[in-house]
């Protein structure tokens, strides 16, 4: 099943060109990964530290793969030294795959 990821950093206002750099320089090797249908950054319209990430991946199996990607160690390395507060995260599916009761 396809897995879905928003994901929100909010960087502190000191280091937000620290961290927009480290989350641009990891789009492009994210997006050759197997697995990915698409990653996409974002930058808040209304306040510039806040980031949000838009992924989608063919399982979970491949979402915890990329977790495990060297590319991503610079930015998890020093993730609560950037960040204003802890990233938030929503994993979401297909409405159509919900049941309801």
């Amino acid at each position: 099943m396809i897995v879905s990821l928003i994901a929100t950093l909010t960087a502190l206002p000191e280091t937000r060109e620290e961290i927009y750099r480290l989350l641009v320089d990891q789009v492009e090797p994210t997006r050759a990964e197997h697995g990915c249908i698409n990653y996409n950054l974002h930058v808040d319209a209304g306040d510039p530290c806040v980031f949000v990430f838009y992924e989608n991946w063919h399982s979970q199996a491949d979402l915890d793969a990329h977790m495990k990607m060297p590319h991503l160690e610079p930015l998890l390395s020093q993730i609560d030294r950037l960040l204003a507060k802890p990233i938030e995260m929503w994993r979401l599916h297909p409405a159509e795959l919900a049941t309801t009761k």
